[in-house]
């Protein structure tokens, strides 16, 4: 152990495979090939950071090389070759970073290298960290040497990256995927971490430092020591001041927000989210711990306090579990897909925050269908409303399906003659019932929304349109502001929240598209008939400007 290390992560490193945590299936593998000694030729250890890769490299070169053997293997009063190894200066064991020796020439040195026997030990052995970054050749100058190496001679890679490994050199290792480090094992580990070290931290900020980790090592002591680097030795670390050090917010104020958008209150809302955002959260964090949330409303009646991974304190778990009693299944899982799709949306927007705050807004519009007065109203108060929706839903489903349906395939001008039929059938009760793009597109010439119309027939490619629904790609004239005014107007003429998502498919061809290829194949067809090649004959010089289609009289 490294005991004039400042740094926490190498001050307490894992120096035998008795100190390591959460890796009890590997060690206890390696340990049986050693003592049986049926040592393979290599070993590969892969996972993500943090979770002891070369820590364990290191460990098993010293255990095939200690002199006291495994059994006895060297923990307080290191041996010479364990000693050198520690230090990473032993001769007959090797560490390369492949991040900076990626070439073949350094594999073909070290190929050269391993034809001498080992100096001081009984194995001579090569560790070879991030090895996936070594090249194609590089790789393939190892392959013979790995699969028949000498007998003193092993090799231990270690990478974050498996699938960037040729299969060829994967099949002639001996494989290990480290996991991550359960969230209760690390939390131990810390508090014995902070015994250690005299000093003094609560469990919630213990637990945030968990959370932010993911399950590494490195990644969680880190943390700890940048946490006890803002505070004298004397005073104790509190979760808001870890807050604030880390860059992340009380949960209980996003809690807060989710209920403000339930309720409807839009104002409350923003301001709750400005108050967030001057903590100097950054929009991304806020958007995953939103998703985040959401997904423990979904599912808080399966879960415990340990399985949200410390994201949670005693006191919101609560406030969750019992508030999840009364939201609804489907406007969650809207609710993911809208914090989903917003997440992609905001790589393309230059003011994340701006985004975020449309973001909230267009949830608060999506929850229109419960009581906005009332969310948490008690259970029979709800029923009853459903029971009057539905009655609704009905009456509109059965005035809709008196609506004629039109099966020809009808162009523009065919169209707008249908006008005052459409306008007459789509009233329902009062409002206007839309139920094809191109019912929308004579709503809007109808209502004088020619903004709105331009930008449906030029700029916009219709992938689905359902009830309620409409899904739609763009090209970049579309303006930024069309979803809003598009949303409003929908609502304003058929007294109903409407869904418009962007979609990656490129959909169809706009109306302004068709009509121009409609017309150049009229144009086509006159080109090529007899009458324009009789005139053309006569006038060389002749342009075909328009072309009119006329009925002739007998």
């Amino acid at each position: 152990m490294n005991k004039t290390s400042k740094v926490l992560a190498l001050k307490y490193r894992p120096q035998s495979f008795d100190d390591l945590i959460g890796q009890d299936i590997v060690s206890e593998t390696i340990k049986n090939s050693i003592k049986s000694d049926r040592v393979p030729n290599a070993y590969l250890f892969t996972g993500i950071r943090g979770v002891g890769k070369t820590t364990i490299a290191r460990i098993l070169a010293k255990s095939l090389n200690c002199m006291n053997g495994l059994e006895n293997l060297c923990k307080d009063e290191l041996c010479d070759n364990c000693e050198a190894i520690t230090n990473s200066n032993h001769i007959d064991v090797l560490e390369m970073d492949a991040a900076s020796k990626t070439g073949v020439d350094d594999v073909r040195d070290l190929i050269e290298f391993s034809r001498y026997g080992p100096t001081s030990s009984k194995y001579k052995i090569f560790i070879i960290d991030e090895v996936h970054m070594l090249s194609k050749q590089a790789f393939n100058a190892l392959l013979k040497t790995l699969e028949e190496p000498p007998q003193y001679l092993k090799f231990i890679f270690a990478t974050t990256e498996l699938k960037k490994i040729p299969v060829t050199v994967v099949s002639r290792c001996q494989r290990f995927d480290l996991s991550r480090i359960r969230s209760s094992e690390l939390l131990n580990f810390l508090k014995s971490i902070i015994k250690k070290e005299n000093r003094r931290i609560t469990d919630d900020a213990l637990r945030l430092i968990v959370k932010i980790s993911e399950g590494s090592v490195r990644d969680a002591l880190s943390l700890l020591d940048r946490g006890l680097l803002t505070l004298d030795s004397s005073k104790e670390l509190d979760l808001d001041t870890a807050q604030k050090v880390f860059g992340y917010f009380d949960k209980s104020q996003l809690i807060e927000t989710f209920k403000l958008i339930l309720k409807g209150d839009e104002k409350k809302v923003i301001d709750k989210y400005r108050q967030i955002y001057n903590q100097g959260i950054e929009p991304k964090v806020f958007i995953n711990d939103f998703l985040e949330l959401v997904y423990y409303f979904k599912n808080i009646q399966s879960l415990t306090l340990e399985s949200t991974n410390f994201s949670l304190n005693d006191e919101e778990f609560s406030t969750i579990k019992e508030l999840s009693n009364n939201i609804d299944s489907k406007t969650l899982i809207l609710f993911w897909q809208f914090t989903i799709k917003t997440i992609e949306e905001l790589d393309i927007v230059s003011n994340q925050n701006l985004s975020i705050e449309m973001f909230l807004m267009r949830l608060i519009h999506l929850n229109s269908f419960k009581p906005q007065n009332d969310i948490f109203e008690d259970k029979t108060q709800i029923e009853k409303n459903d029971t009057s929706i539905k009655k609704r839903e009905e009456k509109s489903i059965e005035s809709n399906f008196k609506i004629e349906t039109i099966n020809q395939i009808k162009n523009i001008s065919q169209e707008k003659k249908l006008k005052p039929e459409i306008q007459k059938e789509t009233k329902v009760q009062g409002k206007i019932s839309i139920n094809s793009f191109n019912e929308l597109i004579e709503i809007c010439s109808e209502k004088k929304e020619i903004k709105l119309k331009y930008e449906l027939e030029k700029n916009v490619n219709l992938v689905s349109f359902e009830k309620h629904i409409i899904e739609i790609s763009f090209n970049d004239n579309l303006d930024k502001n069309f979803v809003k005014d598009l949303s409003l107007k929908l609502f304003e003429w058929t007294g109903q929240r409407w869904i418009i998502s962007f979609s990656k498919m490129k959909g169809q061809i706009s109306i302004k598209e068709k009509e121009k290829n409609q017309k150049d194949q009229i144009f086509k067809e006159v080109e090529n008939s007899e009458l324009y090649k009789r005139v053309l004959d006569k006038f060389s010089d002749v342009n075909l400007i328009d072309v009119t289609s006329k009925k002739l009289k007998d």
